[in-house]
């Protein structure tokens, strides 16, 4: 009981503890977080809270513990209980430290030695900094570097906010105070020593890494790109480059971050043409570019002529067009939520969003995010458009702002050659041989990209090296630590992984030989949401050994209905949606991934039974849809939620899977609808997920017409979907949805 013999010679047992911490202590808020009185207010209350406050778990007692001495003045008590704190954490932390950890030893240890040694803290803070960083690995130093939490400002105002919600009230409990404490000392922390921060990382970056080098290649075609290199000093061997081929300038670098791993880090930048007013061509050069900085680098005396890319999104997408033209030197690719145009990009389900217009009109004209582009100035013009009724080729003329590549894109809106030009063909995936790391997220809007990368190569490759690993993520997931709670869902802590780390290892175990991440045990790698558990498998089919066919009763006893007997006579839902009607301009997709409310826009619901027991969903589902419908065209979306217990709904896969029906089939040829005729339409949920569903819980399908201010919409004409108008559009949808539809949910028993 190591804490507990800390506590007795601390002498902070003097008081009965579990007496104390009920009590309320009293506090007078100051009016301001900056008010200079509200340092000796908060120093006053941390004295008193010091010899009542008790903590069942060890790390969090010494954490406020620390806090709350920082706040008393009581520095080398503080000093001491911080390497207590450090010494029980486990070895494996000291590789990648948090860096908000360390730096608040080192403010601990600078506070201590300003008291004792009577020294500035700016001085005190300096030599610290200094005595700390450079005892630590270049990768426990970059990550102290690069971590620099909320805003000041954000800090203030949560200082503000504690102090407002105490106003009114002249005690506080002891439990509220340390809370309020460690917010306190969160902002008054750092605005002692943020200011100190760039210097302090300029000249231990000095010593750790060559300068920052640029330069600017040229390509066959006379265009330019520019390339960014910093490597580790001291290495007197060739290195392993990692490369990052690019079309944002603004995104973050990690060139620095290659070089702290032990690798040379290059990040190169699209090509920029001269020959008028589009800088940049998406998707089309970037390949044979890639290759072009590949060969570039492989000249370089650092270089031993080992490459690996590396990236998400767009810089996923020139991973793959990259490989498919089988560069020697390229050995390995880690690929995060790729972009497949003509998959997921600029339309996903056959279906293009709006989006892709902001994005190609940013990155061509300005080769970055155009900041006065604004999220409120974006809606109110795709609101503009939606209720003008326009065609969808008039859509980039709302702004006056025509884009020669959304027009282009809008002519070919099915998979055809201009877009597989763009991705390896079914021979160049069967010849891509090099290991390939990819990661996902459930809630991620490219997973249709990865799942489509993946699986064509899985298919024209039965040996690709190619591994998955999937959890409940965004897209956002290896720009950022792992987050907690995710639109308001608590992610299992087990899933709360490092990414941009994993990755770092899994290059090391390619290059250097180092042992593979554990957590990459098999070609697929998920985590089950709910148990809390990593799970391994061969392929995605193999993640569940059964499905559970659920029939969409749309006349049951009790309402709309998911049964597992298919009903015994042809009864249907009508559902009508109106093409003209704009009343829901406003309307936008919840952002929660759990609620209380269910989504329903042009939709309907089939909730199940109860589930006798857990219930492991595994997998991608799958379906049938039974209906007649009016139009030679709909475009559809199918959501699924497991209604909680508790009267929530959990969306088990986000965004909700949109398709254009004639495509549903056949991402390559249209195949019409017979309007007014009884059909049927199998379709596959371009989503994956995992996840325990609770004893208790339903499972709830929403199908629905997809008409959204936010992407094109399908008036059901049959005609080229682009040149459609509300004119086409007078009659409304009218489907019947019979009860023989189905969806096969893949399950693990």
């Amino acid at each position: 009981m190591k804490t507990l013999r800390l506590l007795c010679l601390s002498g902070l047992l003097a008081v009965a503890c579990a007496w104390a911490s009920a009590q309320d202590v009293e506090f007078h808020a100051p009016a301001l977080a900056s008010d200079p009185a509200a340092g000796a207010l908060m120093r006053d209350l941390a004295e008193r809270i010091l010899p009542v406050y008790q903590e069942d778990n060890p790390e969090r007692y010494l954490e406020n513990l620390s806090a709350l001495q920082l706040v008393a003045g009581s520095y080398a008590a503080a000093t001491a209980t911080r390497q207590t704190l450090r010494e029980r954490r486990p070895s494996s932390a000291a590789d990648r430290p948090d860096g908000g950890s360390v730096l608040f030893d080192v403010y601990a240890q600078a506070r201590a030695t300003e008291a004792a040694a009577k020294v500035p803290f700016a001085q005190a803070f300096q030599q610290s900094f200094r005595d700390t960083v450079s005892q630590l690995s270049d990768q426990s130093a970059y990550a102290v570097a690069s971590w620099r939490g909320p805003p000041l400002s954000a800090l203030r105002q949560a200082v503000q906010t504690a102090f407002d919600q105490r106003r009114a009230q002249n005690a506080i409990p002891v439990a509220d105070a340390v809370a309020l404490i460690r917010t306190f000392l969160a902002f008054d922390a750092s605005r002692s020593y943020r200011p100190l921060l760039g210097a302090l990382d300029a000249e231990d970056d000095q010593r750790r890494y060559t300068p920052e080098e640029r330069a600017v290649i040229k390509t066959p075609g006379g265009g330019s790109i520019a390339v960014v290199l910093v490597r580790p000093k001291g290495e007197a061997k060739p290195l392993p480059a990692l490369l990052e081929f690019t079309i944002y300038v603004n995104s973050p670098n990690y060139a620095k971050e290659c070089a702290a791993h032990g690798y040379a880090g290059v990040v190169a930048y699209t090509r920029e043409l001269h020959d008028g007013p589009y800088r940049v061509v998406p998707f089309q050069n970037d390949g044979d570019d890639a290759r072009t900085v590949i060969d570039w680098i492989v000249r370089q005396p650092w270089s031993d002529g080992r490459i690996g890319m590396y990236g998400g999104s767009y810089s996923g997408f020139t991973q793959w067009a990259a490989a498919r033209r089988l560069p020697p030197a390229l050995k390995a690719i880690a690929v995060s939520s790729p972009n497949a145009p003509g998959i997921d990009f600029p339309m996903r389900g056959n279906i293009f969003r709006n989006s892709a217009y902001r994005w190609v009109y940013n990155v061509t004209n300005r080769k970055g995010w155009d900041d006065t582009y604004n999220d409120s100035r974006w809606r109110s013009l795709e609101e503009q458009w939606y209720q003008s009724g326009k065609s969808y080729f008039e859509f980039d003329h709302t702004d006056d702002k025509p884009d020669r590549f959304f027009h282009r894109w809008l002519h070919h809106p099915s998979y055809d050659r201009f877009w597989q030009q763009l991705v390896p063909s079914h021979d160049e995936f069967a010849a891509i041989n090099i290991p390939v790391l990819t990661t996902a997220g459930y809630y991620g809007g490219d997973l249709a990209g990865a799942l489509y990368y993946f699986t064509q190569h899985q298919l024209h490759n039965p040996q690709a090296d190619q591994t998955l690993l999937i959890g409940p993520y965004d897209d956002g997931a290896m720009q950022r630590a792992p987050l907690a709670v995710l639109r308001d869902y608590a992610v299992d802590p087990i899933a709360l992984v490092d990414l941009r780390e994993l990755r770092y290892q899994w290059f090391d175990f390619v290059f250097k030989g180092a042992p593979k991440p554990a957590l990459l045990a098999d070609r697929v790698n998920y985590e089950v949401m709910g148990a809390n558990e990593w799970r391994h498998a061969g392929s995605l089919e193999a993640m569940a050994n059964t499905k559970l066919r659920l029939f969409l009763d749309a006349a049951s006893a009790d309402g709309r209905a998911l049964r597992q007997q298919e009903p015994s006579r042809a009864t249907f839902v009508r559902q009508t949606v109106s093409l003209t009607d704009r009343s829901d301009a406003k309307w936008v997709p919840p952002f929660n991934l759990i609620g209380k409310d269910l989504p329903l826009h042009n939709a309907l619901s089939f909730v199940g039974e109860p589930l006798p027991q857990s219930l492991d969903l595994n997998g991608l589902m799958s379906g049938r849809l039974d209906f007649t419908v009016n139009k030679q065209d709909v475009d559809l979306s199918i959501a699924v939620y497991e209604l909680l217990p508790s009267g929530e709904y959990l969306a088990l896969f986000d965004p909700s899977y949109a398709f254009r029906a004639s495509y549903a089939q056949d991402r390559v040829h249209r195949h019409l609808l017979k309007a007014g005729e009884r059909q049927q339409l199998a379709f596959t949920v371009e989503r994956l997920t995992s996840r325990r569903l609770q004893a208790g819980s339903r499972l709830v399908v929403v199908l629905g017409v997809n008409k959204t201010p936010e992407q094109q919409i399908n008036y059901g004409g049959g005609d080229d979907v682009s040149a459609e108008s509300i004119d086409d559009g007078q009659e409304a949808v009218n489907i019947r949805w019979y009860s023989s539809s189905y969806i096969d949910m893949p399950v693990q028993k």
